[in-house]
């Protein structure tokens, strides 16, 4: 179908509700951030500018799967969700600027997309955690225990405010990438993928095509 997605009353009145939580998650994780840690709530991906327009969708605020919990638990695991993007463009991309953060959220909402790295952004920023080897290194390489430069928290923090509520659509400057790693080394994983984009001082990858079967003559 297409066009705008048309919401009942109800989901219209939980969509304001969420798009005006979100708005004010960069000053409500200030004062209850250090408190919030992920959940499992269930949270779709919001879409990429891309495929909303494929799909005839205009963009739209990350929304839970299921009917949204109302109060402080709404409000926690909306920050918590928040707070696990924030920690990933900061922690991965901090100093390379708006572009190299919304990069790295490209790669972790299209990885929420594909359902094969977990059902809620922290899942996915958390995937093997914390052992070593983890999807995100930060998430198992002590990262997490040092100071955080304040201002760049507070940059990051507002920029994964502005994904979430869908005042700025996430493009696709990775070219359609799911994962990345930094300039100075070459995992041996990246062989068997085919590069799509340098963003600062990462390279990103997508999987490599697969060849075509010849018949049998």
């Amino acid at each position: 179908m297409n066009g705008p997605i048309r919401l009942n009353a109800a989901a219209r009145a939980d969509r304001i509700l969420m798009t005006a939580i979100t708005v004010c998650v960069a000053l409500a994780s200030a004062t209850f951030g250090a408190s919030v840690v992920p959940t499992s709530a269930a949270v779709r991906a919001v879409p990429l500018a891309s495929e909303a327009a494929d799909h005839g969708r205009t963009s739209e605020p990350l929304l839970p799967s299921s009917p949204s919990p109302r109060g402080s638990q709404a409000v926690d695991e909306l920050l918590a969700q928040h707070r696990c993007l924030a920690q990933a463009m900061y922690y991965e991309a901090r100093g390379e600027g708006e572009a190299g953060e919304l990069a790295v959220a490209e790669v972790v909402v299209r990885r929420l997309r594909t359902g094969r790295y977990g059902s809620t952004i922290c899942a996915v920023v958390y995937a093997g955690a914390p052992r070593p080897g983890c999807q995100f290194s930060f998430a198992c390489d002590g990262s997490l225990g040092k100071p955080n430069s304040r201002s760049a928290w507070r940059a990051a923090e507002v920029l994964a405010t502005k994904v979430f509520a869908g005042e700025l659509p996430l493009g696709d400057s990775t070219g359609n990438a799911l994962n990345y790693h930094a300039v100075y080394v070459h995992p041996a994983w990246a062989d068997r993928m085919v590069r799509t984009a340098r963003i600062g001082r990462h390279v990103f990858l997508g999987p490599a095509a697969r060849s075509p079967r010849r018949s049998a003559v």
